[in-house]
């Protein structure tokens, strides 16, 4: 969903959150996640590592950056597109 249209008292389903869209929401599901709130506390990066393990095909980097966006979102951060998320997810490749 386009995170200006996100309402935080109606999260049911995946795709009622920031930036998830059907496939994404698929990629949620083979990790297990079902529901919006499965994904508090969770490692954007790990997450990323398990769907390329899971799929045995690397994805697109861009992937880690949506799943950034939805992780804090519901750690309470306010709906930001996935590309704010960006240049984080590139500084912190680089580093580790």
């Amino acid at each position: 969903m386009h995170p200006n249209k996100v309402d935080r008292t109606r999260l049911r389903a995946l795709t009622d959150l920031p930036n998830i869209g059907p496939a994404c929401a698929r990629d949620l599901q083979l990790l297990g996640i079902h529901t919006p709130a499965q994904l508090v506390g969770r490692n954007p990066f790990e997450m990323y590592e398990a769907l390329c393990e899971k799929t045995s095909t690397r994805h697109d980097p861009c992937v880690i950056d949506v799943f950034m966006s939805v992780t804090r979102f519901m750690a309470g951060e306010e709906p930001r597109a996935w590309w704010d998320y960006t240049p984080e997810r590139k500084q912190h490749l680089a580093q580790g």
